[in-house]
């Protein structure tokens, strides 16, 4: 079992950066790929970035590329997207989640989630 409790969501000026964080609970964390996806009001939950176990491969939705980085930290237990150049369609609530099989790039493919923490980018 594992509990993800995202923070770091807030309100933001289109240009501007944020940091999620996601803490996660038990004694594995380094076996879990880890994912970041986001939901907009009346879209449906969509992939953003990526990050496998051990952190040695990363992976990113085309629209986010250049703009977002993924990182962890096993030893704390931590997951980090790092968000600059914010647009305001980045709008939406943000969740990190874990996967015990490995790196996916579908919502499906992930076992835990957290609770989301809401970016919001102003024009």
């Amino acid at each position: 079992q594992v509990q993800l409790v995202e923070s770091g969501g807030g309100l933001v000026q289109a240009g501007g950066s944020l940091r999620l964080s996601c803490a996660a609970s038990g004694r594995t964390f380094s076996n879990y790929a880890m994912g970041w996806f986001r939901q907009a009001p009346g879209k449906e939950r969509e992939f953003v970035a990526a990050i496998r176990g051990r952190g040695f491969s990363t992976y990113y939705a085309d629209f986010v590329k250049g703009r977002f980085t993924v990182s962890r930290d096993n030893a704390g237990n931590m997951v980090y997207l790092q968000m600059n150049s914010l647009k305001p369609e980045d709008t939406a609530v943000y969740y990190c989640a874990a996967s015990q099989n490995g790196y996916s790039g579908a919502a499906v493919g992930y076992d835990y989630w957290g609770q989301g923490t809401q970016v919001t980018v102003s024009s």
